[in-house]
């Protein structure tokens, strides 16, 4: 096939263009409002006064308040500082903690990390569509349980999870809850006090803010040990010097998402299906996740007989970027624990492919997306001297 003149980008699960508008609000915390938010001056006051704004309008996103709101540097920090903090605060009541066995490594080494220091950590499985079932959350409370943390969508498969249904249930037992939501933030409403969340991370670069920038709700009964010691910014939870333009672009970034997130959601869904449709008409293919419960925006297929990086490479040939699974873990050619643990066989595990899309995305798009996947697949399948259909 033809390869198209403009370039198409379908990794929006891994990183998202900053829009322009949230450049234009961080450039003159650049050079014009520099100072540092701690100090006195008016420098300093100028700098306060826009974090404290974003810190707002984060809060209002997700129906919390804005003295519920820590600013950390991405979603990996606010799990660790969620994760970490309860346990280690909460550690005279008791060590164990309960996850999914789907979570984002910043979740799971997380968890390794303190069984290391002598917690107890209940790794639930899912069904075949990547579900948490919530009567297994139940059932695995103890009385030394202090922390449950299941993300809201799986950031490879796309799987929503049913968390108010686990919020509540943690809330019966007086648990605290994590969820990270940094999937699902902008794209899907929360609203925390609803849905019984104790903490939430979130993630700016995801919603087409700036990378090096997140947040971390924390519920005003919860307590959390920091994890980062030093000046004592963020209420004493996060020191460090914040990072105001980032913090300027995330507070853009989440006005932007507020206003549009209902229609991206129809519009995304609605090519999303269609992509599913066109992809699902190849021979000995399937779409992992669940095929309603999933995030608009996120289709993750399984191919037999062909590598899922080599299937990559032709689509990137094709001028179309997408992905065999999360970019945080890319590089380490190893098989997905996501798909492990849906029970996706090897052969389709290995033939993978991930694409999530964006505000950008058009049908024109999606159309030589489809197409250029049924080549690239059996291309690969006459290749390969294994296959047969």
């Amino acid at each position: 096939m033809k390869k198209t003149a403009k370039r198409i980008y379908l990794d929006h699960a891994a990183t998202t263009p900053v829009d322009p508008a949230v450049v234009d609000a961080m450039l003159p915390y650049f050079t014009t409002y520099f100072g540092n938010a701690s100090s006195l001056h008016s420098f300093g006051v100028e700098a306060h006064e826009a974090m404290e704004a974003a810190r707002e309008k984060v809060a209002l996103l997700i129906g919390a308040t804005a003295d519920e709101i820590v600013f950390t540097s991405g979603g990996t920090e606010s799990d660790n500082l969620a994760i970490r903090g309860v346990a280690w605060k909460q550690r005279a009541k008791g060590r164990h903690i309960i996850t999914s066995s789907i979570e984002h490594p910043a979740v799971l080494e997380t968890c390794r990390s303190l069984e290391t220091c002598g917690f107890r950590v209940t790794y639930l499985p899912v069904d075949g569509f990547g579900v948490v079932d919530v009567e297994r959350v139940r059932k695995a409370i103890t009385k030394d349980t202090v922390l449950i943390s299941v993300m809201h969508a799986n950031n490879e498969v796309g799987t929503m999870q049913k968390i108010g249904e686990i919020g509540e249930a943690a809330a019966k037992q007086g648990i605290v809850f994590h969820t990270d939501a940094v999937q699902t933030v902008g794209k899907i409403p929360i609203d925390v006090e609803k849905m019984n969340i104790g903490l939430l991370s979130l993630s700016s670069h995801k919603i087409y803010g700036p990378k090096g920038v997140g947040a971390l709700y924390i519920r005003e009964d919860v307590e959390v040990e920091p994890i980062l010691y030093g000046g004592g910014h963020e209420k004493g939870l996060r020191s460090s010097t914040e990072n105001i333009p980032g913090i300027v672009g995330l507070g853009a970034a989440v006005d932007i998402a507020k206003e549009r997130i209902s229609a991206d959601m129809k519009e995304q869904a609605m090519l999303r299906d269609r992509l599913i449709k066109g992809v699902l008409e190849i021979e000995r293919s399937r779409l992992n996740g669940h095929p309603v419960q999933r995030l608009p925006n996120n289709a993750n297929f399984g191919f037999e007989g062909i590598d899922g990086e080599a299937l990559l490479l032709h689509l990137d040939q094709a001028g179309i970027a997408a992905s065999t699974g999360s970019a945080c873990s890319s590089r380490k050619h190893s098989t997905s624990h996501v798909l492990k643990a849906l029970g996706v066989p090897d052969a389709l595990a290995r033939g993978s492919l991930r694409i999530t899309l964006g505000r950008s995305t058009t049908a024109e798009e999606i159309e030589y997306t489809v197409s250029a996947i049924h080549e690239g697949v059996n291309r690969l399948r006459r290749m390969s001297p294994t296959w047969h259909s």
